[in-house]
């Protein structure tokens, strides 16, 4: 009675409603106009996390690290031609005066420490002050580098045949647009550069990575949402064979886009690698919800001859069911909420509370608009009485009714096979994973890991948990030793910290002699650390980078390559013991830390979430199919049917080597909540005719086979093709997530259509009609 009532509802008053969708439309796109490309990547770990929670007081503490670009040659131009170096030292000068830019340093554009003994001081003077005019002042530049340790393997690579130059952007403009317009200015100048001398530039660095991921999600945005949009408007044209069914679902799944873009933007949500992929999503699942009710419609029509009866008809049986559907949809994407992860909260709220919006819009748009159209022609669902369907659906029901144990068997077989790989699943994640191969910003990332050790921020806290006990000499040995530990694995890159520095000062203290680039002693300390307080923003603001107010907690920053979530997890475990057995744990706090550790841990809890997303979905969907069909045995016939394909793509990723990863473990959740819609479909209308008709059992599931196999494998058509289309992404993540749970969906969809009937036959001898339980829904 509900459902009649909210279809008369519709109907009667349909231009009031109408109206009213008009205008909420508008206001939700002018919101959706206003949504904005994520700048800072996403948060990964829950804010709660007590890695994020030392990781933002590290922040607090020292600033943003990984707010530098780098641009690198390698060339021995750059101290053999005047002409070079002094073009590279002019990039640097321009830079400089950008808004934006806080620093710049690279081999033309560095400073050397000196001592000033009248203000007993040190100042910071730069090594080049302007053009240099002959080949032997740039010899003279290389020798006085090479005679500064402290800018070996930073400036110039250990073997001294690549240099490279680091941009740091203002903390204030790195995760905002404003950063895109500088890194413009960097490869402007950089192409220039390489033009002239025909050296090749190669850029890096996570703002430039985290600017290029943005620009590409803006470019995909639009590329799936048009690819999605034609490609089910083709299934659509197959399907009915006439313009109108085709155009105003399309049109109807495009408000939902809106829709679902407004809730974005009013939810202060920013638009991230995953949420730009909610509007194909939307299209692809809601444009089912259109094909139901247009479906029921057309039949009633053709037995009823009133548009209107049938409109309502249409609403009432297939508004339950396509209800249904939507919410075990909307629970594969819903239970990532159970996460806490931001960045996979934020997809999954979105995506369920736009999955749902767009099945209302279908439910109310669909009888409102064909009510004004003209009414139905005798055919218009040609594939449905196609001889090829009809043959197809045969030979299922053939298949099922004679081949019962060898679905069962194979089953048993795929899933072993399946076992099989799932033992090979690789548990891997890297910052730049999703990049393409041929991207040239994964290639130049390559070139700074080869020659520099990876540009990629690793950041170490030393907590004293005292006033001013960093500045003990007990302890900057303890630190120096903790720098050549982590330095002395070939991921990390040599460190910059408070004891480069006051070896630098040391050195600078002794007129410049690098055998004096060393630690002060007991001795010199105190000089050297009184010339330091004395420097103003000098040496003193070099001090303040790694210190804090209280001199009781001191920084230690390296670059690491991109190693892996997997290799850095062994290397970070390896470390830890060894690290404490320099800084005692219960005198001493170390904390490895800054934004590739933040990955890296982020990556691990995704997994650990994972089984208890997928835990919650199933315990979700299985409540659903308990209200439904209200028995245990009913229940377990409806979850194996499409856990069985989840376990087949495990194996798949296992055989083919897809390692589980953040775009990766989105699958299964998602395909849980999908796959369970055709069960649905299915088991409603198998036991709607057992409780209306006295038909065998046998002949009821081969009835329902026929009935509900059309759109069962519409579905699964429009699923397959609908996700296929990421298949074309540049992100290698978005490319797994498409074609793995395109896969997926076809596996259940077979599995729906054999082993789920096959589990209902092999029950006909124990159904009691009498004692069915749960509400009588009939399948659309």
């Amino acid at each position: 009675m509900f459902w009649k009532h909210i279809a008369s509802a519709i109907l009667k008053n349909r231009l009031i409603i109408f109206i009213c969708i008009l205008a909420l439309s508008a206001f939700m796109g002018y919101q959706a106009s206003k949504v904005k490309i994520t700048f800072n990547g996403g948060k990964v770990l829950p804010v709660t996390d007590s890695a994020f929670i030392r990781y933002a007081e590290f922040k607090k503490t020292f600033g943003q690290d990984a707010s530098s670009m780098v641009i690198g040659i390698k060339s021995p131009e750059i101290f053999n031609d005047k002409d070079v170096f002094n073009d590279w030292y002019q990039i640097g000068e321009q830079l400089k005066k950008v808004k934006g830019v806080k620093a710049v340093i690279s081999a033309a554009n560095i400073y050397n420490l000196q001592k000033d003994t009248l203000q007993h001081k040190f100042v910071l003077k730069p090594l080049v002050s302007g053009p240099l005019q002959t080949k032997a002042a740039v010899d003279s530049v290389k020798q006085q580098l090479a005679s500064m340790p402290f800018y070996k393997g930073l400036v110039v690579s250990e073997d001294g045949q690549s240099t490279l130059m680091a941009i740091t952007f203002d903390d204030k403009i790195i995760n905002t647009p404003f950063r895109v317009p500088i890194i413009k200015k960097i490869d402007q100048l950089g192409q220039a550069f390489e033009k002239k001398h025909n050296i090749k530039v190669h850029y890096s660095g996570l703002p430039l990575i985290r600017t290029v991921v943005g620009d590409l999600v803006a470019h995909e945005f639009s590329l799936f949402l048009s690819l999605s949009v034609i490609i089910t408007g083709l299934i659509l044209l197959l399907f009915f064979r006439s313009v109108f069914p085709v155009i105003f679902p399309v049109i109807i799944v495009i408000l939902g886009v809106v829709f679902s873009l407004g809730v974005l933007q009013l939810m202060h949500y920013e638009m991230t690698i995953l949420t730009g992929i909610i509007p194909p999503l939307i299209v692809v699942i809601g444009i089912p919800n259109c094909v139901f009710i247009l479906n029921k419609y057309f039949h009633e029509y053709g037995i009823s001859g009133n548009k209107i009866a049938a409109l309502e008809v249409a609403v009432e049986r297939a508004g339950i069911t396509t209800f249904i559907a939507n919410i075990t949809t909307a629970i594969g994407f819903g239970v990532l909420c159970f996460t806490n992860s931001e960045l996979l909260t934020q997809f999954g709220l979105v995506a369920s509370i736009g999955i749902l919006g767009t099945f209302a819009l279908s439910l109310i748009l669909v009888p409102i608009i064909f009510s004004f159209l003209p009414a139905p022609r005798a055919s218009q669902t040609g594939i449905k009485d196609s001889k090829l369907m009809d043959g197809l659906l045969a030979a299922l029901d053939k298949l099922v009714h004679t081949k019962r144990k060898v679905i069962y068997i194979t089953t048993v077989v795929l899933i072993i096979i399946a076992g099989f790989g799932m033992a090979k699943m690789n548990i891997n994640g890297y910052v730049v994973d999703d990049l393409p191969q041929s991207n040239n910003t994964l290639h130049d990332l390559k070139f700074f890991e080869s020659n520099f050790k990876g540009v990629l921020p690793l950041e170490v806290s030393i907590d004293t948990k005292r006033k001013n006990g960093v500045m003990n000499l007990a302890t900057i040995r303890k630190v120096e030793k903790l720098e050549k530990l982590i330095s002395s694995y070939p991921e990390f890159s040599r460190s910059v910290s408070l004891i480069q520095v006051l070896k630098f000062s040391t050195q600078a203290f002794y007129g410049g002699n690098p055998e004096y680039y060393r630690l002060p002693d007991g001795l010199e300390q105190n000089f050297i650390l009184n010339y330091a307080g004395n420097s103003g923003k000098g040496t003193s603001s070099l001090l303040k980078t790694y210190l804090d107010s209280t001199h009781r907690v001191t920084r230690v920053t390296f670059e690491m390559v991109d190693a892996g979530s997997k290799k850095m997890n062994t290397v970070l475990a390896e470390l830890q013991p060894r690290i404490d057995s320099i800084f005692n744990p219960k005198k001493f706090h170390v904390e490895l830390t800054g934004s590739s550790i933040i990955f890296i841990k982020g990556t691990n809890y995704l997994l650990k979430n994972l089984y208890e997303s997928l835990a919650w979905a199933i315990v979700l969907i299985a409540g659903v199919m308990w209200i439904l069909f209200r028995g245990i045995k009913m229940i377990a016939i409806s979850l194996v049917p499409n856990l069985v394909p989840l376990i087949i793509t495990a194996g798949i990723m296992g055989f083919f080597g897809i390692p589980l990863k953040p775009s990766t473990i989105l699958i299964f959740s998602i395909a849980m909540g999908i796959s369970s819609d055709q069960t649905i479909y299915f088991i409603t209308r198998y036991r709607h005719e057992l409780r209306h008709s006295k038909k065998s059992i046998s002949q009821i599931v081969s009835d329902t086979i026929r009935e509900t196999g059309v759109s069962m494998i519409f579905i699964a058509t429009v699923l397959f093709f609908g996700f296929g289309i990421f298949a074309v992404s540049k992100f290698g993540g978005t490319v797994a997530l498409g074609i793995l749970l395109s896969i997926t969906l076809l596996v259940a969809m077979i599995s729906n259509l054999t082993l789920l009937p096959a589990f209902l036959l092999s029950l006909e001898g124990g159904v009691d009609r009498e004692k069915i339980k749960g509400p009588d829904i009939e399948e659309a």
